[in-house]
Protein backbone atom coordinates (compact mmCIF):
# COMPACT_ATOMS: atom_id res chain seq x y z
CA UNK A 1 0.00 0.00 0.00
CA UNK A 2 1.47 3.25 -1.22
CA UNK A 3 1.94 6.02 1.64
CA UNK A 4 3.10 9.45 1.04
CA UNK A 5 3.92 12.45 3.16
CA UNK A 6 2.46 15.47 1.96
CA UNK A 7 3.32 18.95 3.55
CA UNK A 8 1.39 22.34 2.83
CA UNK A 9 0.69 25.75 3.91
CA UNK A 10 -2.85 24.80 5.32
CA UNK A 11 -3.97 21.36 6.11
CA UNK A 12 -6.67 21.75 3.83
CA UNK A 13 -3.74 22.40 0.92
CA UNK A 14 -2.11 19.13 1.88
CA UNK A 15 -5.05 17.23 1.46
CA UNK A 16 -5.60 18.27 -1.82
CA UNK A 17 -1.94 17.52 -2.78
CA UNK A 18 -2.18 14.51 -1.69
CA UNK A 19 -5.58 13.47 -3.34
CA UNK A 20 -3.90 14.71 -7.00
CA UNK A 21 -0.62 13.09 -6.54
CA UNK A 22 -2.30 9.49 -5.33
CA UNK A 23 -5.09 10.38 -8.32
CA UNK A 24 -7.70 9.54 -6.31
CA UNK A 25 -11.40 11.20 -5.11
CA UNK A 26 -11.60 12.26 -1.21
CA UNK A 27 -14.09 9.42 0.01
CA UNK A 28 -11.13 7.13 -1.30
CA UNK A 29 -8.57 9.00 1.04
CA UNK A 30 -7.26 8.22 4.41
CA UNK A 31 -4.64 10.45 6.16
CA UNK A 32 -2.79 10.92 9.80
CA UNK A 33 -2.34 14.46 11.04
CA UNK A 34 1.53 14.96 11.56
CA UNK A 35 1.22 18.89 11.72
CA UNK A 36 -1.66 21.14 11.86
CA UNK A 37 0.45 23.68 10.51
CA UNK A 38 0.39 27.43 11.87
CA UNK A 39 0.59 31.16 10.45
CA UNK A 40 2.72 32.05 13.56
CA UNK A 41 2.89 36.06 13.82
CA UNK A 42 3.08 38.20 10.89
CA UNK A 43 4.77 35.19 9.56
CA UNK A 44 7.22 34.62 11.44
CA UNK A 45 7.51 31.09 13.13
CA UNK A 46 4.93 29.84 10.96
CA UNK A 47 4.80 26.03 10.53
CA UNK A 48 3.43 23.74 7.55
CA UNK A 49 0.66 21.06 7.82
CA UNK A 50 2.17 18.15 7.87
CA UNK A 51 0.22 14.92 6.76
CA UNK A 52 0.33 10.89 5.48
CA UNK A 53 -1.66 9.66 3.24
CA UNK A 54 -2.55 6.24 1.37
CA UNK A 55 -5.64 5.04 -0.59
CA UNK A 56 -8.09 3.28 1.30
CA UNK A 57 -8.50 0.06 0.92
CA UNK A 58 -12.17 -1.11 0.38
CA UNK A 59 -12.97 -5.18 0.90
CA UNK A 60 -15.41 -6.54 -1.31
CA UNK A 61 -18.27 -7.35 -0.03
CA UNK A 62 -18.49 -11.21 1.10
CA UNK A 63 -21.50 -12.45 -1.40
CA UNK A 64 -23.60 -14.93 0.25
CA UNK A 65 -24.78 -18.01 -2.17
CA UNK A 66 -28.15 -18.52 -1.76
CA UNK A 67 -29.72 -21.74 -2.28
CA UNK A 68 -32.09 -21.52 -5.05
CA UNK A 69 -35.21 -22.86 -4.45
CA UNK A 70 -37.83 -23.61 -7.62
CA UNK A 71 -40.43 -21.31 -7.54
CA UNK A 72 -43.64 -22.83 -6.56
CA UNK A 73 -46.21 -22.43 -9.59
CA UNK A 74 -48.79 -19.41 -8.46
CA UNK A 75 -52.43 -20.94 -8.96
CA UNK A 76 -54.16 -18.21 -10.35
CA UNK A 77 -57.63 -17.20 -8.85
CA UNK A 78 -60.60 -17.74 -10.94
CA UNK A 79 -62.11 -14.52 -11.69
CA UNK A 80 -65.44 -14.45 -10.28
CA UNK A 81 -68.20 -13.33 -13.19
CA UNK A 82 -70.51 -11.27 -12.41
CA UNK A 83 -74.16 -10.71 -14.27
CA UNK A 84 -74.77 -7.85 -15.12
CA UNK A 85 -79.12 -7.75 -14.00
CA UNK A 86 -81.08 -6.16 -17.32
CA UNK A 87 -82.28 -2.82 -15.55
CA UNK A 88 -86.03 -3.29 -14.65
CA UNK A 89 -88.28 -0.90 -16.12
CA UNK A 90 -90.53 1.56 -14.26
CA UNK A 91 -94.23 0.83 -14.96
CA UNK A 92 -93.77 4.49 -16.53
CA UNK A 93 -90.67 3.67 -18.84
CA UNK A 94 -92.14 1.04 -19.94
CA UNK A 95 -95.43 2.43 -21.22
CA UNK A 96 -93.16 5.51 -22.68
CA UNK A 97 -90.59 2.88 -24.42
CA UNK A 98 -93.55 0.97 -25.63
CA UNK A 99 -95.37 4.03 -26.83
CA UNK A 100 -92.23 4.93 -28.65
CA UNK A 101 -91.86 1.96 -30.41
CA UNK A 102 -95.25 1.98 -31.51
CA UNK A 103 -94.57 5.33 -33.30
CA UNK A 104 -92.12 4.52 -34.46
CA UNK A 105 -93.33 1.17 -35.89
CA UNK A 106 -95.85 3.11 -37.54
CA UNK A 107 -93.90 5.94 -39.56
CA UNK A 108 -91.92 3.05 -40.60
CA UNK A 109 -94.73 1.19 -42.11
CA UNK A 110 -96.23 4.39 -43.61
CA UNK A 111 -93.06 4.91 -45.45
CA UNK A 112 -93.05 1.63 -46.61
CA UNK A 113 -96.80 1.53 -47.71
CA UNK A 114 -95.92 4.74 -49.91
CA UNK A 115 -92.96 2.94 -51.35
CA UNK A 116 -94.86 -0.55 -52.53
CA UNK A 117 -97.66 1.90 -53.56
CA UNK A 118 -95.22 3.67 -55.74
CA UNK A 119 -94.08 -0.14 -56.98
CA UNK A 120 -97.36 -1.02 -57.28
CA UNK A 121 -98.49 2.02 -59.58
CA UNK A 122 -96.27 3.07 -62.29
CA UNK A 123 -96.82 6.96 -62.78
CA UNK A 124 -98.26 8.18 -66.21
CA UNK A 125 -97.22 11.66 -66.65
CA UNK A 126 -97.53 14.80 -68.79
CA UNK A 127 -95.67 13.89 -72.21
CA UNK A 128 -94.25 17.48 -71.78
CA UNK A 129 -92.52 16.69 -68.69
CA UNK A 130 -92.00 12.98 -67.78
CA UNK A 131 -91.79 10.13 -70.62
CA UNK A 132 -94.27 6.95 -69.81
CA UNK A 133 -93.21 3.87 -69.33
CA UNK A 134 -94.22 0.65 -70.26
CA UNK A 135 -97.36 -1.38 -68.15
CA UNK A 136 -95.22 -4.11 -65.46
CA UNK A 137 -95.87 -7.43 -67.00
CA UNK A 138 -98.10 -9.14 -64.17
CA UNK A 139 -97.67 -13.07 -63.45
CA UNK A 140 -100.31 -15.38 -63.38
CA UNK A 141 -102.37 -15.73 -59.42
CA UNK A 142 -102.38 -18.95 -58.21
CA UNK A 143 -105.38 -20.45 -56.22
CA UNK A 144 -102.91 -20.97 -53.52
CA UNK A 145 -101.78 -17.29 -53.74
CA UNK A 146 -105.25 -16.51 -52.79
CA UNK A 147 -106.60 -18.47 -50.46
CA UNK A 148 -103.39 -16.58 -49.12
CA UNK A 149 -104.51 -13.15 -49.42
CA UNK A 150 -108.15 -14.01 -48.32
CA UNK A 151 -106.53 -15.93 -45.02
CA UNK A 152 -104.35 -12.59 -44.11
CA UNK A 153 -106.97 -10.24 -44.50
CA UNK A 154 -109.54 -12.55 -42.50
CA UNK A 155 -107.71 -12.37 -39.52
CA UNK A 156 -106.66 -8.80 -39.48
CA UNK A 157 -110.35 -7.96 -39.98
CA UNK A 158 -111.14 -10.56 -36.65
CA UNK A 159 -108.42 -8.43 -34.97
CA UNK A 160 -110.36 -5.19 -35.59
CA UNK A 161 -113.66 -7.00 -34.65
CA UNK A 162 -114.92 -6.87 -38.09
CA UNK A 163 -116.96 -8.76 -39.83
CA UNK A 164 -116.31 -8.47 -43.40
CA UNK A 165 -117.32 -10.00 -46.59
CA UNK A 166 -114.02 -11.04 -49.06
CA UNK A 167 -115.30 -10.68 -52.91
CA UNK A 168 -112.19 -12.26 -55.18
CA UNK A 169 -111.74 -11.93 -59.04
CA UNK A 170 -108.92 -11.26 -61.71
CA UNK A 171 -109.59 -8.08 -63.13
CA UNK A 172 -108.83 -7.30 -67.10
CA UNK A 173 -105.06 -6.46 -66.38
CA UNK A 174 -104.58 -9.50 -64.70
CA UNK A 175 -104.66 -8.53 -60.98
CA UNK A 176 -106.42 -9.75 -57.75
CA UNK A 177 -109.37 -7.57 -56.97
CA UNK A 178 -110.50 -8.02 -53.81
CA UNK A 179 -113.72 -6.43 -52.59
CA UNK A 180 -114.40 -5.50 -49.08
CA UNK A 181 -118.30 -5.95 -48.09
CA UNK A 182 -120.06 -4.48 -44.86
CA UNK A 183 -120.67 -2.54 -42.48
CA UNK A 184 -118.74 0.50 -40.53
CA UNK A 185 -116.32 0.20 -43.80
CA UNK A 186 -115.08 3.61 -43.35
CA UNK A 187 -112.83 2.56 -41.00
CA UNK A 188 -110.88 0.56 -43.61
CA UNK A 189 -110.85 3.08 -45.78
CA UNK A 190 -109.23 6.05 -43.07
CA UNK A 191 -108.49 10.00 -44.38
CA UNK A 192 -107.95 10.07 -47.93
CA UNK A 193 -107.82 6.55 -48.46
CA UNK A 194 -104.84 6.04 -46.14
CA UNK A 195 -105.99 3.07 -44.25
CA UNK A 196 -106.84 0.88 -47.68
CA UNK A 197 -103.68 1.53 -49.35
CA UNK A 198 -101.57 0.14 -46.43
CA UNK A 199 -104.32 -2.87 -46.27
CA UNK A 200 -103.46 -3.23 -49.69
CA UNK A 201 -99.51 -2.90 -49.27
CA UNK A 202 -99.85 -5.81 -46.55
CA UNK A 203 -101.74 -8.14 -48.96
CA UNK A 204 -99.73 -6.98 -51.83
CA UNK A 205 -96.39 -8.62 -49.40
CA UNK A 206 -98.52 -11.73 -48.92
CA UNK A 207 -99.22 -12.81 -52.47
CA UNK A 208 -95.72 -11.95 -53.51
CA UNK A 209 -94.28 -13.92 -51.18
CA UNK A 210 -96.19 -16.87 -52.54
CA UNK A 211 -94.99 -16.54 -56.02
CA UNK A 212 -91.68 -15.85 -57.50
CA UNK A 213 -92.78 -13.65 -60.61
CA UNK A 214 -94.34 -10.33 -59.38
CA UNK A 215 -98.52 -9.98 -59.07
CA UNK A 216 -100.41 -7.30 -57.74
CA UNK A 217 -103.50 -6.99 -55.47
CA UNK A 218 -106.08 -4.32 -55.77
CA UNK A 219 -108.27 -3.57 -52.27
CA UNK A 220 -111.59 -1.88 -53.01
CA UNK A 221 -114.96 -1.26 -50.76
CA UNK A 222 -117.94 0.19 -51.45
CA UNK A 223 -116.71 1.34 -55.37
CA UNK A 224 -114.36 4.34 -53.32
CA UNK A 225 -111.43 3.54 -55.96
CA UNK A 226 -114.30 5.13 -58.86
CA UNK A 227 -115.26 7.47 -56.56
CA UNK A 228 -112.20 8.56 -55.49
CA UNK A 229 -111.21 9.55 -59.12
CA UNK A 230 -114.05 11.28 -60.25
CA UNK A 231 -113.28 13.46 -57.07
CA UNK A 232 -109.44 14.08 -58.43
CA UNK A 233 -110.58 14.19 -61.68
CA UNK A 234 -112.92 17.41 -60.61
CA UNK A 235 -110.00 18.71 -58.36
CA UNK A 236 -108.10 18.71 -61.13
CA UNK A 237 -110.25 20.48 -63.61
CA UNK A 238 -111.33 23.56 -60.49
CA UNK A 239 -107.26 23.96 -60.28
CA UNK A 240 -106.27 24.16 -63.65
CA UNK A 241 -108.81 26.86 -64.24
CA UNK A 242 -107.71 28.80 -61.08
CA UNK A 243 -103.79 28.26 -62.72
CA UNK A 244 -105.40 29.73 -66.15
CA UNK A 245 -107.06 32.67 -63.91
CA UNK A 246 -104.02 33.62 -61.82
CA UNK A 247 -100.86 32.72 -64.07
CA UNK A 248 -99.29 31.33 -61.04
CA UNK A 249 -98.71 27.63 -60.12
CA UNK A 250 -100.88 25.60 -57.88
CA UNK A 251 -99.45 22.74 -55.59
CA UNK A 252 -101.98 19.67 -54.78
CA UNK A 253 -101.41 17.73 -51.49
CA UNK A 254 -99.08 15.04 -51.25
CA UNK A 255 -100.96 11.85 -52.86
CA UNK A 256 -99.80 8.11 -54.07
CA UNK A 257 -98.37 7.33 -57.38
CA UNK A 258 -101.96 6.22 -58.44
CA UNK A 259 -103.93 9.22 -57.62
CA UNK A 260 -100.87 11.74 -59.05
CA UNK A 261 -101.56 9.60 -62.73
CA UNK A 262 -105.02 10.69 -62.41
CA UNK A 263 -104.11 14.60 -61.83
CA UNK A 264 -101.75 14.08 -64.86
CA UNK A 265 -104.36 12.48 -67.22
CA UNK A 266 -106.63 14.22 -66.61
CA UNK A 267 -104.94 17.99 -67.66
CA UNK A 268 -103.65 16.11 -70.20
CA UNK A 269 -105.10 17.17 -73.11
CA UNK A 270 -105.46 21.12 -71.52
CA UNK A 271 -103.30 22.86 -73.89
CA UNK A 272 -103.30 26.37 -71.31
CA UNK A 273 -101.51 24.35 -68.41
CA UNK A 274 -99.03 21.59 -67.60
CA UNK A 275 -98.06 19.11 -64.39
CA UNK A 276 -95.28 17.47 -62.94
CA UNK A 277 -94.46 16.03 -59.94
CA UNK A 278 -91.96 17.47 -57.26
CA UNK A 279 -90.71 16.22 -53.83
CA UNK A 280 -90.10 12.32 -52.66
CA UNK A 281 -92.27 9.46 -51.38
CA UNK A 282 -94.36 9.63 -49.41
CA UNK A 283 -94.60 13.69 -49.78
CA UNK A 284 -94.62 14.00 -53.80
CA UNK A 285 -97.06 16.35 -54.88
CA UNK A 286 -98.66 17.75 -58.40
CA UNK A 287 -98.09 20.66 -59.31
CA UNK A 288 -100.18 22.78 -62.17
CA UNK A 289 -98.05 25.50 -63.54
CA UNK A 290 -99.46 27.87 -66.69
CA UNK A 291 -98.31 27.70 -70.20
CA UNK A 292 -96.59 30.28 -72.03
CA UNK A 293 -98.74 32.09 -74.38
Amino acid sequence: MKEITVSARTLSDAITEALIELEITSDMLEYDVIEKGSEGFFGIGRKQAVIKARKKVVEPPKEEIKKEEPEAPVKEKPKKEFKKEPKKESHKEHKEHKEQKEHKEQKEFKKDAAREVHREVKESVAPAKEEEKEPVKLAEISEETKTACVDFLKGVFETMNLEVEIVTEIDEEGALAIELKGKHMGILIGKRGQTLDALQYLTNRVANKNQEEFVRVKLDTENYRKRRKETLENLAKNIASKVKRTRKPVSLEPMNPYERRIIHSALQADRYVSTHSEGEEPYRRVVVTPNRK
